[in-house]
């Protein structure tokens, strides 16, 4: 019980910090994270660990286009390592870094392994400064190939970099 308040408080508190950064139009973004440390779960891999790399820019205020590249390492003999290529986007709900992501991303891997993936992220953009984040997140990929064996959910901790011109 005291474990479920302390995050409770922990959630609340970043969510009422004020951030430094507007999400407006014509702003970029490059960011990257670790996927998995450990943390994250699909019937086929087990837990593994990744990469990413990402790049943004905000097409209207509080929406940004976002494309990917990762890597994702782990010890499946199914489907070892693999790459993944994505697009998606985000929507700022309130100023504060809160964020919905949603997007769309071809996984390839050896033994001629292909999937569409769908997928959905909640997260938070906690400013450590004017420009730059750390960006917790929670994710849902769906498989189209094997849902229980390759649908994935999981959290990702990233660095953003917010790019502003003034």
């Amino acid at each position: 019980m005291k474990l479920k308040t302390f995050i409770i408080a922990a959630v609340t508190l970043l969510l009422s910090l004020p951030t430094h950064a507007q999400f407006q139009e014509g702003k970029g973004y490059v960011g990257a994270s670790l996927t998995g440390l450990n943390l994250n779960y699909n019937g086929s891999d087990g837990f593994n660990a990744g990469l990413e790399a990402k790049g943004g820019y905000f097409f209207f205020d509080d929406f940004m286009l976002l494309g990917n590249l990762s890597y994702e390492h782990n010890g499946s003999d199914a489907v070892a390592d693999h790459f993944t290529l994505g697009v998606g986007s985000r929507y700022y709900i309130i100023q504060n870094g809160l964020y919905l992501g949603a997007g769309i991303k071809w996984v390839h891997a050896n033994h001629n392994y292909n999937d569409l993936m769908p997928g959905v992220e909640l997260g938070y953009a906690f400013f450590i400064n004017r420009s730059v984040t750390i960006e917790p997140s929670i994710y849902y990929d769906q498989s189209f190939r094997r849902h229980s064996d390759y649908s994935t959910i999981g959290l990702k901790i990233g660095l953003g970099i917010y790019l502003f011109d003034d």
